[in-house]
């Protein structure tokens, strides 16, 4: 049955109209909260900067003479671009974004989906933690549920870093594997013949600690080793660990947030080594260069402050008991779904 015939989208509806109502009120909360809208490009010199991320690649073809060719992306999140209004001046700032990421398909990934994001200068990431708790409340039924996991949101929330949560369901000491320079030690963490440290964090991440989040109660999984700092600030009280945490709910992994990395130097040198680890691990043909925009913004000065990026589309799975991200979505996933 075709997305678009009248039986399929009146079996979706009941999960459209939630949703429809989520991003009323989400734009609610936030506005209430002194939160600005804005809107950012989706075509994109360099769509995110993550290294395992994949993007669908365009380019812009001058028309009547006026530009020139240039190699052009869909955006894998607008973090880049909020930061650069963050730069500017915009003060609070939050976006409901479409973006893309190829190859990702499955009951909660959709390679066109919605991203939530919000920025505010000054924030500490334990006050995202308190705002983003209480949006989750605000726009979600108490209890929520999703492939036989149910969380009460009336409960507080738990915290738990990185660290305890290794030694608590891998019995291991996660900080002794991260080396002063902030890289990681594969044999310190127990990696098995030919893993990498990443591969073995990421395997025991998934295997052992991801199954016991967000039950019976939402959790912040905080305080993430140093080579997973993506774009947060390591912090000043053990740089072996950076201020970014995860939020999980009814077993669903539904945001991701820093305490804003604001330092230029130390920013080119991740987005070097990750472009290398790109181009290493899935050809030149699969990379793109350094955003050097945002880069020049932030040595222009980017404030100190805390932003997340919430999957839109699994919040609304959440707050109407979809199964499926194609329920929430007004055409089912096509094109993607047509496959």
């Amino acid at each position: 049955m075709p997305a678009w015939s009248p039986e399929a989208l009146a079996a979706r509806l009941p999960f459209l109209e939630a949703r429809a109502r989520l991003t009323v009120g989400a734009r609610a909360f936030l506005a209430a909260r002194g939160y600005r809208e804005v809107e950012t490009p989706c075509l994109v010199p360099a769509p995110g900067m993550e290294v395992h991320l994949r993007g669908f690649r365009t380019g812009f073809a001058p028309h009547l003479g006026q530009g020139a060719p240039r190699a052009l992306w869909l955006r894998t999140s607008p973090e880049l671009a909020l930061k650069r209004l963050l730069a500017a001046g915009a003060g609070p700032i939050f976006e409901l974004a479409r973006v893309w990421r190829n190859g990702e398909i499955g009951t909660r990934h959709a390679p066109e989906f919605t991203m939530l994001e919000w920025y505010r200068p000054g924030a500490t990431l334990d006050a995202l933690m308190e705002e983003t708790e209480a949006l989750v409340r605000a726009l979600c039924p108490p209890r929520v549920a999703h492939d036989g996991v149910e969380t009460d949101l009336t409960l507080p929330f738990a915290r738990i870093t990185c660290a305890e949560a290794f030694a608590r369901w891998c019995g291991l000491d996660l900080l002794a594997s991260i080396r002063p320079d902030g890289t990681g030690d594969a044999a310190a963490l127990g990696a098995r013949p030919g893993e990498s440290w990443e591969d073995a964090f990421f395997r025991l991440l998934l295997d052992h600690v991801e199954p016991h989040l967000g039950r019976e109660r939402g959790c912040f999984l905080t305080h993430w080793p140093a080579p997973q700092a993506a774009l947060a600030r390591r912090d000043p009280d053990d740089p072996r660990v950076a201020l970014r945490f995860e939020l999980f709910v009814a077993g669903v992994e539904l945001a991701n947030a820093f305490d804003e990395l604001t330092d230029p130097a130390e920013q080119r040198a991740r987005f070097a080594h990750d472009v290398a680890e790109r181009v290493r691990l899935y050809g030149a043909e699969e990379a793109w260069p350094v955003d050097e925009d945002f880069l020049a913004a932030l040595e222009h000065g980017m404030p100190a402050g805390s932003g997340i990026a919430l999957g839109f589309d699994r919040l609304a799975m959440l707050a109407s008991g979809a199964r499926r991200i194609e329920d929430v979505l007004w055409l089912g996933g096509f094109p993607y779904s047509a496959a």
